[in-house]
């Protein structure tokens, strides 16, 4: 169908022949289109554009709960940037308590308007902290050797142990190596995943993941509430695209709003607004998966949640 408005739209669906099914994203144009073209014809939601919609509101809702699954790694030393986050929340509500309007708070801090009220809707300051994200560097094949050597000799200067490692064919700088030992890098075992590679775990069957990468996962989800709830409603919502079960869609939805994730609230606004063409699309065997996979390979942009990273095949049965 092509793209613009339901005017523009509708003569290219009156070419399709009556009492037929019509696959469609989320677009309200689109589906106002059919209805004027063919108000007879069934409307369904792509199960493509349905998982790759549940993976921005995934990720939103791992970010807000990133301080508490980044507990599970050995203990870290506060970065600065922490630190101003946490001193920002507490003179951004102390001036709330004390009545002085978001506006106001913002002159006195001399901070971006947007900036206050993001810290003023933060209920707690952890809320607002993220774990670093850190990437693969030229330190990561000696990290056991510095954990042994601070755990045998804890005082030894970093400026010794750039020797030792140096000696073992390391090649980068001493300025790197103080940048990973001050955060406290070498004392885990595993690298920190960023929240959009920990959605991408989560969006992914477990049998798809590496073993290692499994029982990574599964520590993190472990270590809070509401991330094991997340991963559990994302792996039913994977079922319900999967066996083709849209008339579960209403308890799941319901299960959602249990588990009290309001990152998710305007994903489920968006399917309780199109709730015929997702049951249908949850139900029917159409979809627009194959043809999308074509496009996104074509311009060589890879979606998000899909192409490459955790797509709908990934985690469910094949759509079909």
């Amino acid at each position: 169908m092509p793209t613009g408005s339901p005017r523009r739209s509708t003569p290219g669906c009156a070419t399709i022949p009556a009492s037929r099914s019509c696959v469609r994203d989320g677009s309200a144009s689109y589906a106002e289109a059919i209805r004027r073209a063919l108000p007879d014809a069934t409307q369904v939601s792509d199960r493509w554009h349905l998982w790759n919609g549940l993976g921005p509101a995934v990720e939103k809702a791992v970010a807000a709960h990133s301080t508490c699954w980044a507990k599970a790694d050995p203990k870290r030393q506060t970065l600065t940037r922490e630190r101003t986050t946490l001193e920002r929340w507490h003179a951004v509500h102390d001036l709330i308590d004390n009545g002085v309007g978001l506006l106001d708070c913002a002159r006195r801090l001399d901070l971006a308007l947007n900036t206050v009220k993001r810290y003023a809707h933060a209920p707690e300051p952890d809320r607002l902290r993220r774990p670093p994200q850190y990437r693969a560097c030229l330190v990561d094949p000696y990290r056991d050797h510095l954990r042994r050597r601070r755990a045998e000799e804890p005082g030894v200067p970093v400026k010794h142990l750039f020797e030792e490692i140096r000696a073992l064919g390391y090649t980068g700088s001493l300025n790197l190596l103080h940048k990973y030992m001050n955060p406290g890098r070498h004392e885990s075992d595993r690298i920190m995943p960023s929240p959009r590679r920990l959605t991408s775990w989560i969006m992914t069957r477990p049998e798809n993941l590496s073993d290692k990468r499994r029982e990574h996962l599964d520590g993190l989800l472990a270590s809070c509430p509401e991330m094991t709830d997340l991963a559990r409603l994302v792996r039913d919502f994977a079922q319900l695209m999967g066996e083709r079960r849209g008339g579960d869609l209403d308890a799941w939805i319901a299960d959602v709003r249990a588990a009290q994730l309001p990152e998710l609230a305007q994903f489920l606004t968006g399917l309780e607004q199109d709730h015929d063409a997702v049951v249908a699309g949850l139900t029917l065997p159409y979809s627009n998966g194959p043809t999308e996979g074509v496009n996104t390979k074509t311009t060589g942009s890879p979606a998000r949640y899909t192409e490459g990273q955790a797509s709908p095949s990934s985690a469910t049965a094949s759509s079909g």
